[in-house]
């Protein structure tokens, strides 16, 4: 076993998420690139368009925002989900997570503006 393995490289100790939201965009691109949505190409246009806005952080903390914006300009472009779509669910999880209890799992049907 090498003295190096399972070790990060340098400048690798910092965790590259620092909220879960960034890692489930993240797993949610790379799933729908994997179903044949979009290419890598068609993402990597859609991100640059993004982070070049102007507005955006010199230090890049506001990186993953621009991901999730991408990745919702894309879902739009696609057909698969208009802003408004990607709006009202977004409100749902919202009201879901404020009528869940502390410690228990957010659940989309814990929404109390959920329409029958």
């Amino acid at each position: 076993m090498s003295r190096h393995e399972g070790a990060l490289p340098a400048g690798f100790d910092e965790p590259v998420f620092s909220e879960p939201w960034q890692a489930e965009a993240f797993a949610m691109t790379v799933a729908l690139h994997d179903k044949g949505l979009f290419s890598w190409s068609e993402w990597a246009d859609a991100l640059s368009a993004e982070v070049k806005k102007p507005g955006a952080a010199s230090d890049g903390h506001d990186y993953y925002e621009h991901w999730l914006a991408a990745l919702e300009k894309l879902l739009a472009a696609k057909g698969v989900a208009g802003k408004s779509d990607v709006d009202t669910l977004a409100a749902a999880w919202e009201r879901a997570a404020h009528a869940t209890p502390h410690g228990k799992p957010i659940l989309l049907e814990n929404d109390p503006g959920q329409v029958d």
